[in-house]
Formats: C-alpha cells, sequence, structure tokens
C-alpha cells in the first residue's frame, strides 16, 4: 500500500482514469451559433418589429380595457417592462454571438482572398516576364514585313542591272581584239 501511494505522488507517472459520477453535459456550440444567427437575422426584420408592436399593444390594451380582476399588470407596466428587459438581455449576446461567427467567416475569406490576391500577382509576374522575353525574342526574329521590302529591294536591285547594259562585255569584248599597230 505505501508502494502505491508512492507511485501516486511521483510526477513521471499517470495517474488513473476517474470516471466521472455526472456525466457533464455535451453541447455543439456551432448549432447553438446558428440558432444565435438566425434570431439575430429575425430580430433585424420589420416582421420582428411588427410583431414586438403587436404584442405591447395588445398588452397594454389588455391591462387598460379589461376588467380590474382580469388585469394583470396595472399601470405604469412594471411586468411588461420586466419582459422587454429580459427579452432585450436575451437578445443582445445572441447577436454579439452571430457578430463574432459572421466575424470569424470575415477572416477566413479575408485571408483566402489575400491568397487568391497573392498567386494572381505572382500570375500577372510570371506572364509579364513571358512577355518581355517574347518581345526580346521578335525582336531578334526577321518580321514578314521586314522580310517583304528587303525582297523587293533585291527585286528592284535585279531589274535594276537587267535593264542597263552590262559593262564588263563591252570590256571582255574590247581586249579580245588584236591592237592595231
Amino acid at each position: 500500500m505505501a508502494d502505491s501511494t508512492a507511485r501516486r505522488s511521483r510526477l513521471d507517472t499517470p495517474r488513473d482514469v476517474r470516471r466521472q459520477l455526472v456525466r457533464r453535459p455535451s453541447r455543439d456550440s456551432d448549432r447553438f451559433g446558428v440558432f444565435a444567427e438566425q434570431f439575430a437575422r429575425f430580430m433585424g426584420t420589420a416582421t420582428f418589429l411588427i410583431y414586438m408592436t403587436l404584442f405591447v399593444v395588445a398588452w397594454i390594451a389588455w391591462n387598460v380595457l379589461a376588467p380590474d380582476d382580469l388585469q394583470f399588470d396595472s399601470f405604469p407596466f412594471i411586468f411588461l417592462t420586466l419582459m422587454l428587459s429580459l427579452q432585450a438581455s436575451y437578445a443582445a449576446p445572441l447577436i454579439l454571438l452571430a457578430q463574432n461567427r459572421q466575424e470569424a467567416r470575415d477572416r477566413v475569406i479575408a485571408e483566402q482572398d489575400r491568397q487568391a490576391d497573392a498567386r494572381a500577382h505572382a500570375d500577372m509576374e510570371f506572364l509579364a516576364r513571358e512577355v518581355a522575353s517574347l518581345r526580346m525574342a521578335v525582336g531578334e526574329v526577321a518580321t514578314r514585313d521586314f522580310l517583304r521590302s528587303e525582297l523587293r529591294a533585291l527585286l528592284g536591285d535585279l531589274e535594276e542591272r537587267s535593264e542597263r547594259p552590262d559593262r564588263s562585255e563591252d570590256r571582255s569584248e574590247g581586249t579580245d581584239e588584236p591592237a592595231a599597230g
């Protein structure tokens, strides 16, 4: 027995796993968050405002127009004020929870947008380098218009040579003749 208490007191040995007598309730925070978002969306609609207005008008009308023994919230409507305060005390944290979830989604979307922008920027830089290299390569290659102009110039030179008499033939004929003399 002294051996087991000594082993339990050591820090390098794990404790025995204890089972809990009462199980902790598990909650799905995502499901509750979805509920909070739906509730917050509903509270931001005209339908909710109309329902709340009808509820308050009915409450006041009942407690003003009903016989005294049937009224449950006499003037100055303290119970109505309590009910509205209770509704507001639950609505505010639910709205904040919905806003926090939306902020987390916006943060993820912003990060994804930033990564997409970085990829697009890298792609644009790559394409700009490719276009620059193509321009340099095309600058060294003869274009169709350049070749046409060169061929026209050569054709013009050939036509010009064919139209004028060849002086080299005249000289050769002159040297073959015997000299008089």
